[in-house]
């Protein structure tokens, strides 16, 4: 019994990675660039309800994602114009956008929900990997998911690869750190900058839809639960490096997916606390680390010639 209820946690931790993570490994881009997106809730909310949106009135799950995506391409373009253009600050753009994404997708849900209280949706089902998927214990924890688990999975070395192995991820970390230098050295600053805002704010969209097409199928109000900002604390948590963010949407995952399974177990622990240790794990590590964190030295400094 033990043991099945340590592969429940192990692979429902997988299960619940992706939202936190991808938004992560998009911030981990843009801060390294220099911008902070702080709007990483907002439309994560958007890309989770236009995906149910869009998957509900076309019937294709595909579809979802690709709008969602597009929706988070819309918040970039977005911040590109007011981050970069306008030179507004990165925080109080950042706020604003947490706060119209969550007040737009609560709205269109209000208004727009085809006659039904909570428009649900088929969600991505777990594709098998030949042979390694029937491992004893490592087959249902990892080989065993849907294909925006994996998708995510293979995201981090690519990610990683680029970012540090990659002369257009030497720019990016140039960008960030000494943004004058690297535009006397012929790199252009803004463009490096607007290429890494899109990936952060598409990558967001695509957290987003991952909660409602292939975790729960459905969207409801504020459904993404600070996972924006969760992803904002794995960013420094893992120092800006895409395998150490890995970690920690493990670390975050798996508080998350032990709780659900104590609340199945019917212990008599109020199911708030419960709830709420995911959150308190974040702050207590950020206390930890966030003090000794090495900050891109250009992170929220608008550039210009």
């Amino acid at each position: 019994m033990a043991e099945n209820f340590f592969v429940a946690v192990l692979t429902l931790t997988i299960i619940i990675m992706p939202p936190t993570l991808l938004p992560a490994l998009g911030e981990v881009f843009s801060q390294r660039s220099g911008v902070l997106n702080l709007g990483l809730e907002g439309i994560m909310l958007m890309g989770a309800f236009v995906s149910v949106a869009a998957t509900y009135t076309v019937g294709n799950g595909y579809i979802g994602l690709l709008s969602a995506m597009a929706i988070g391409f819309l918040f970039g373009i977005i911040t590109i114009i007011t981050v970069i253009a306008l030179k507004i600050d990165q925080v109080v753009n950042g706020v604003a956008i947490w706060i119209f994404g969550l007040g737009l997708s609560t709205l269109l849900f209000q208004r727009f929900t085809f006659g039904i209280p909570f428009p649900t949706v088929s969600i991505f089902g777990p594709i098998n990997i030949p042979y390694v998927s029937q491992i004893p214990f490592l087959g249902p924890i990892i080989f065993q998911q849907n294909f925006l688990v994996y998708l995510s999975l293979l995201a981090v070395p690519l990610f990683w690869l680029i970012l540090f192995r990659t002369t257009a991820g030497l720019k990016v970390r140039a960008v960030g750190e000494n943004p004058r230098a690297a535009d006397t050295s012929g790199i252009n600053v803004n463009r490096v900058r607007i290429v890494s805002i899109l990936l952060s704010t598409t990558l967001a969209g695509l957290g987003g839809a991952y909660l409602t097409l292939a975790y729960v199928g459905l969207f409801t109000h504020n459904m993404v639960a600070g996972r924006g900002f969760i992803a904002l604390a794995i960013v420094i948590f893992g120092k800006w490096n895409p395998a150490r963010a890995l970690l920690g949407a493990l670390v975050f995952g798996g508080v998350e997916a032990l709780q659900i399974n104590v609340q199945a177990l019917g212990i008599g622990i109020p199911y708030q606390f419960l709830s709420m240790l995911p959150y308190v794990i974040t702050i207590i590590v950020l206390i930890a680390i966030g003090r000794k964190a090495d900050f891109p030295a250009a992170l929220g400094v608008p550039y210009k010639r």
